[in-house]
């Protein structure tokens, strides 16, 4: 979903009359946890969630802790819910067979680095993982699911925006409070410059960054035109700035957006027309038409961990 501009701004009028709603969603929540016994799988379960709607970068803290694991010789396996695809699952993620209409965009940038299942029933994906050779589970999202007993949880948060006006869905961004979110986590992930002062919480604190990838440079010093179908597009234009692209004009998208043939030709004519590069992020590029993902411009991002010795003490619980 696109982020409505209000949840960013405390006191305003649409927040304070949807409020009501907020609490009833906040309620459901907590009757949910309350009345579910987790399921306890064979082998460790980590979960990367948030406590908001909209990116907050759990998907590439996944893929980075993935990729931190396999250094260290553990074999870790995705699960997600693959969400905007049709697959119920428990399914194993082959790139050269599904499609995110099938598996979900995210579930396909996973699977770029370490087997991946999608499943609705996160006890049956986390059953078919340890089947399937996992030494431990990287859960993306799944935070506010009780079904399935976590070893270690890490709340993602955007530096930049916290965690918005306060207030929970659709009042504001939360899907529940955020003390009682904290109450559940072993640590926090701070993506991101911490503009809100997010590290003055009870928690273990791990501060990231994005590091663009290699393709910045091919575009760095030109025109481009911008779309993204993310949950903050904003982020992504920032991005671009920051790398030295001229953006002469932007497209947002709702979040997991299908592109149709129509929709990415009328921006192929718009970017011409300003004699501008057109240019998207890693995780819409996998839902562009098949003849279009070779002729459009992708800027990757990879996360960095700035105190990466905080990380290794928490992982280091679940391996003693």
């Amino acid at each position: 979903m696109k982020v409505p501009d209000f949840w960013n701004h405390q006191g305003h009028p649409l927040s304070l009359v949807l409020a009501p709603l907020g609490w009833g969603y906040h309620l459901a929540g907590v009757v949910r946890r309350v009345v579910t016994t987790p399921w306890k799988t064979s082998v460790p379960v980590i979960c990367i969630g948030n406590l908001t709607a909209g990116g907050t970068g759990k998907t590439p803290v996944a893929i980075a802790l993935a990729a931190k694991l396999q250094k260290k010789g553990v074999r870790p396996h995705f699960l997600t819910r693959g969400y905007g695809g049709s697959v119920t699952g428990p399914v194993e993620v082959e790139a050269e067979k599904h499609n995110c209409s099938e598996v979900g965009d995210e579930a396909l940038l996973l699977a770029g680095q370490a087997p991946t299942w999608v499943c609705a029933d996160r006890r049956k994906g986390a059953e078919a993982a340890a089947l399937g050779g996992a030494d431990l589970v990287i859960m993306d999202d799944g935070f506010q699911n009780p079904s399935l007993e976590k070893d270690l949880s890490l709340v993602v948060v955007d530096g930049g925006v916290g965690f918005g006006n306060g207030h929970m869905i659709p009042a504001g961004p939360l899907r529940e409070t955020v003390s009682g979110g904290l109450s559940r986590a072993d640590g926090l992930v701070i993506v991101g410059s911490d503009d809100q002062n997010l590290a003055n919480q009870n928690l273990p604190v791990i501060k990231a960054s994005f590091k663009p990838g290699r393709e910045a440079k091919g575009i760095s010093g030109k025109k481009v035109f911008a779309f993204a179908g993310i949950g903050r597009p904003s982020k992504f234009y920032q991005t671009l700035e920051n790398i030295g692209c001229e953006i002469v004009g932007t497209k947002d998208f709702p979040d997991h957006h299908p592109f149709s043939q129509e929709e990415i030709e009328g921006l192929i004519k718009e970017a011409a027309a300003l004699d501008a590069r057109l240019v998207t992020t890693e995780k819409d590029a996998v839902r562009l038409p098949k003849n279009h993902q070779e002729t459009i411009a992708v800027l990757t991002i990879s996360l960095q961990w700035e105190n990466e010795a905080e990380l290794d003490t928490l992982l280091g619980k679940l391996f003693t």
